[in-house]
């Protein structure tokens, strides 16, 4: 047993919620950290929607989710957040001066036994060990979006993380339902981000570029991977346009992509500007609760009476 029982989760976005929820319904005391109010009160709402889907997908009844909302503490102050805790989960936006910035004011503020760990979805945890003021007992701990469904958690060291950190931490996973994935060499991107991440950016560039349009990428995938629950540009949705456009910017300007700067234009543009964050606030590629890609008639052959304005969209503007 991993005696990880009283877990801070920093930072309550898309997937920092997403972990607490999960970890409250599994039985451990989490206290959420975010910076405002209302950063908080959106990850009580979206809590409100796990209720829901746990009910619904999840097989769990209304103790459970009474339990699960009695286990769950919301905080501004860093120092409630960090003050006797067992595990701290750091899933704040992946921007590296801010993670530097959020445990270098924690450091000082922590129990000596205390483990930390990153969510972050492409950055290596040997770039924030010193910083944490403990590397022997940090390290990445990198959770999939819908972590109800995709169960996967992959775990990766730097070369100082002490071994029964390593345990502790995947003891807690097992723990809470996951599978736990030992990423074997530092690797930007875990296993799951190193091919979705391009996948992601891959699509991204077909529609900056003006070669398909979402709904046609996330055509031709769902073709090619028969059940797959959404494409490409559905999964940004998932994702959510925030950490999807901190992602290819940050990319993009370490290795000097131009494409990849593009994209992220793109998203600021299109999404960040006009606050559409994606399933978070119901709009992004799509429309929520009711997505295009979930409609029957998504993948139908057409009729040929559309052959002509179909032929029309192939000839090169």
């Amino acid at each position: 047993m991993s005696n990880l029982q009283k877990v801070t989760v920093l930072g309550g976005g898309v997937l920092g919620s997403q972990i607490a929820w999960h970890s409250a319904f599994k039985g451990k005391d989490v206290v959420v950290f975010d910076i405002s109010g209302a950063a908080l009160d959106r990850c009580r709402a979206a809590h409100e929607q796990y209720a829901a889907i746990y009910l619904a997908e999840v097989g769990a009844t209304d103790r459970d989710i009474a339990d699960t909302r009695s286990r769950l503490t919301y905080t501004t102050v860093l120092s409630t957040a960090a003050a006797g805790r067992d595990l701290v989960i750091e899933a704040v936006p992946e921007i590296p001066d801010l993670k530097t910035q959020v445990y270098r004011e924690m450091a000082l503020l922590l129990s000596p036994d205390t483990l930390v760990a990153t969510n972050s979805s492409t950055l290596l945890p040997r770039d924030f060990a010193d910083v944490t003021g403990r590397p022997a007992k940090y390290c990445a701990m990198h959770f999939a979006n819908m972590i109800w469904a995709m169960n996967v958690l992959e775990i990766m060291a730097h070369p100082g993380t002490a071994d029964d950190t390593l345990v502790a931490v995947t003891e807690y996973a097992i723990e809470i339902g996951m599978i736990p994935i030992p990423v074997r060499k530092e690797q930007n991107g875990y296993v799951l981000n190193t091919w979705f991440v391009q996948l992601l950016n891959a699509s991204q560039t077909l529609v900056t570029n003006g070669i398909a349009t979402p709904e046609d990428i996330d055509r031709t995938y769902l073709i090619a991977n028969p059940g797959a629950p959404r494409g490409p540009m559905g999964a940004f949705d998932v994702v959510g346009m925030e950490t999807a456009y901190n992602v290819v910017a940050h990319w993009g300007s370490v290795t000097g992509d131009e494409q990849m700067l593009a994209n992220a234009r793109y998203i600021k543009e299109h999404f960040l500007d006009k606050g559409k964050l994606g399933l978070q606030t119901g709009e992004g590629y799509y429309t929520y609760p009711d997505p295009a890609y979930a409609d029957p008639g998504f993948l139908a052959v057409p009729d040929i009476s559309q052959a002509a304005d179909i032929a029309a969209l192939a000839r090169p503007h």
